[in-house]
């Protein structure tokens, strides 16, 4: 897949697949395509060249050409960089928007019971404004939005960000439990190697829009030369 912004090409040949269950980590230090390649997944950015396949109940649907709320109706939701939430909007006015798409709005109250009790934070501050709270708890409040949707596929790009290294850990462990409740396939896009690799069943290392290296172990992750020099400092 090619794709950029204008004339600025950002993504070249880039190449990744994932699989039904996985959880699979997109690797790279800032300005490396890594956000891009999430819009791209999300109809966002519309990529110059290629395509993205969504396979789902045997069929194969080109996401390519299809508006964001079209993917979000297939069932991919993505937690942006940087929570992008409301924040003159309460915690639990947040939630309810992340149940918009039709087939999600049967499981509205059984999904918003399910997030205050995955999250007690956001229960305890559901009448809060997002804005106010601190940047932990909006990267909760970010996933637990994305997962009023019912999805099927989480995109989760950069949770690490903003973020102190506890608080860091327990997002990460968060995710990990919540992957296997929903029965998720997760694509997180990360550059904080050893959190990341604390969930990921295997990644791959994007350098420069390209994609350097594919590990199908975090084992083979940690063991190359482009994991050790940019995050093991060895």
């Amino acid at each position: 897949m090619e794709a950029g912004y204008g004339a600025v090409r950002v993504l070249h040949g880039v190449s990744i697949e994932i699989h039904e269950g996985e959880t699979v980590v997109l690797l790279g230090t800032n300005g490396n395509g890594k956000s891009t390649l999430m819009k791209c997944i999300m109809g966002i950015v519309r990529p110059d060249a290629g395509e993205i396949v969504l396979e789902t109940d045997g069929r194969r649907t080109n996401l390519v050409g299809r508006s964001p709320e079209e993917i979000v109706n297939l069932g991919i939701a993505l937690v942006p960089e940087g929570r992008r939430l409301f924040p003159v909007l309460t915690v639990e006015e947040n939630l309810r928007l992340g149940a918009y798409r039709r087939a999600a709005r049967p499981d509205l109250e059984r999904n918003l019971a399910f997030c205050f009790e995955a999250f007690p934070v956001l229960r305890e501050r559901q009448r809060q404004l997002a804005g106010s709270m601190s940047g932990g708890e909006q990267q909760m409040l970010a996933v637990a939005r994305a997962l009023m949707s019912n999805p099927r596929i989480l995109l989760i790009d950069e949770p690490s960000v903003g973020l102190a290294p506890i608080l860091v850990s327990r997002v990460i462990a968060k995710i990990r439990e919540l992957k296997e409740i929903y029965q998720l396939t997760v694509l997180m896009a990360e550059q904080n190697f050893n959190q990341a690799t604390k969930i990921a069943d295997r990644g791959y290392i994007i350098v420069h829009g390209q994609i350097e290296f594919e590990g199908h172990s975090t084992r083979e992750l940690t063991e190359h030369a482009l994991v050790k020099k940019y995050y093991l400092g060895v």
